[in-house]
């Protein structure tokens, strides 16, 4: 040691790190198969075609687990069960975390919701408020709230039987009544148009391309005006949001409400503290406190997870049973058997209506909610021998895994007798992982038992007070049934139809 230098040391030691660098790459397993973009962009050039279908036919061509680069993120598509249950269920705890976009950052005030929070003690803290005081069936306003609204929808289609019925419109204007009334006690027409014109704005945001979020050194140059319109979006919100929350602290204390609230907001206002230091310490047992923000950003939350993913489901269901006249002859007969022709459906007939519940599962496995999850992992791992680095962007394809071709018999056909077999799927989060149309694990769907008495107490309705005809003559073949890829998949063209009375005894 005595002959070297200050000079040899240096390059002795940087010789050494090379070499462990190289090595940790030579041994380090490969990235999944995937289409390989140009350097600095990776695939940002076909950004367009990534959608729910773009990503099938990548994954018929790469398979179920595939990798590319957007800028400098990296993106991986789980496409079949198998990787699913990797990511889902044995990963969970890695998979847990949300993406994070400028426009997520900004519109959620930080990520202080539940649905985009990253995994840890304050979400545990949000989905267990949300659960057990939104979503329950104990918080009987929820639930009110749907007959209500239902009841309401039923007699406004009754007053237009035997004409041409845009019944897309008019189930979608049924969830945005029923989540209206949940949250905030009230059906005001005026104030529940201004705010729909809200959450299209906040929706167009967070899922708009925005080039800052894969190249981060363009920030400064804000190329697509996003430091503009991200403001204006959630100026909105809170001028729309505080005022309510303000009238409803004013009733609280004037006493006009008792202590349990009526809606949601009065739920959340009991957790409300003006000046709270939220826990993300990782201390479960302190009590829960809400600023005003949270309260906020979860209200968002309920309004989109409430309104666009379950009447998409309820106008898929009615879509794709009107395409195929046998299987809705055969849910009316079903209707008609368990319930009969002199009065509605009610609750206690749910259990007996068995193809109900099937037509209503092959809708949810040809349409799901969500198309496409979005989770990113926390620490570097493996899945399937692949190599996956932290940070990484996971797009769970809910709508390939309900096609795939190793699952299903003709997976492209609806044909709710496949529920019916005695190794089909019995719930909504089996452990076989080929049917999740709500997601799986920590992050699947808190709200998917509200959206579901919803969704079984609409189809459930409609099939059961009318019968139903294409308009104009249309045969079944010719209704169009393509979608539009967005945070969810809804129909491209609302679907038009002719009710005509089915039951004997007077609809309201």
């Amino acid at each position: 040691m005595e002959g070297l230098n200050l000079m040899d040391i240096t390059i002795l030691v940087v010789t050494l790190l090379c070499f462990l660098v190289l090595c940790r790459i030579f041994h380090r397993k490969p990235y999944p198969p995937g289409p390989r973009g140009w350097p600095l962009i990776g695939i940002m050039l076909k950004m367009d075609q990534l959608t729910h279908r773009g990503l099938a036919n990548l994954a018929d061509k790469y398979g179920g687990f595939l990798h590319f680069r957007v800028g400098s993120i990296h993106m991986m598509v789980v496409s079949t069960p198998d990787a699913a249950r990797e990511v889902l269920k044995v990963q969970d705890n890695i998979f847990s975390n949300r993406p994070s976009t400028v426009a997520i950052r900004y519109l959620t005030y930080g990520q202080s919701d539940m649905a985009f929070a990253h995994y840890g003690s304050f979400w545990k803290q949000m989905r267990t408020l949300c659960i057990m005081k939104l979503f329950s069936k104990k918080r009987s306003e929820s639930w009110d709230s749907v007959r209500i609204e239902i009841d309401q929808f039923i007699r406004s289609i009754s007053i237009n039987a035997g004409v041409d019925v845009n019944i897309g419109e008019m189930i979608y204007g049924l969830t945005h009544d029923i989540v209206y009334r949940a949250a905030f006690g009230s059906t005001s027409s005026e104030e529940k148009e201004e705010f729909i014109k809200i959450m299209q704005d906040f929706s167009h945001l967070f899922g708009a391309f925005n080039i800052v979020d894969f190249l981060p050194f363009l920030r400064w140059l804000d190329p697509q005006g996003f430091k503009t319109k991200l403001p204006k979006a959630r100026d909105g919100l809170d001028r729309y949001i505080d005022k309510i929350i303000d009238e409803h602290i004013q009733k609280t204390k004037m006493k006009e409400q008792n202590n349990n609230g009526s809606d949601m907001v009065d739920e959340l206002l009991a957790f409300y503290n003006e000046k709270a230091n939220l826990n993300r310490s990782g201390n479960q047992h302190e009590s829960i406190n809400l600023t005003r923000e949270n309260i906020k950003a979860i209200i968002m939350d309920v309004m989109f997870g409430g309104t666009e993913t379950v009447a998409g489901v309820i106008e898929w269901a009615m879509a794709e049973l009107l395409c195929k006249p046998d299987e809705l002859r055969r849910v009316q007969q079903e209707l008609t058997d368990v319930v009969g022709l002199n009065r509605e459906v009610e609750e206690q007939d749910f259990e007996k209506l068995t193809y109900l519940k099937c037509a209503l599962k092959e809708t949810l496995r040809l349409h799901p909610p969500v198309p496409l999850l979005f989770h990113e992992n926390a620490n570097a791992t493996q899945v399937l021998g692949y190599h996956v680095p932290a940070k990484t962007r996971i797009m769970i394809n809910l709508w390939a895994i309900g096609r795939d071709k190793s699952s299903w018999v003709d997976p492209d056909t609806f044909k709710p007798s496949r529920f019916l077999v005695d190794n089909a799927p019995t719930g909504y989060k089996d452990s076989n992982f080929e049917f999740i149309p709500f997601g799986s694990g920590r992050r699947s769907c808190p709200g998917m038992q509200l959206g579901l008495y919803t969704a079984e107490l609409a189809l459930a309705r409609l099939l059961h007070c009318f019968s139903w005809e294409l308009p104009g003559g249309l045969k079944p073949s010719e209704l169009d049934m393509s979608d539009t890829f967005g945070l969810a998949a809804p129909r491209a063209t609302r679907l038009v139809a002719i009710p005509k009375p089915r039951l004997h005894c007077s609809v309201y």
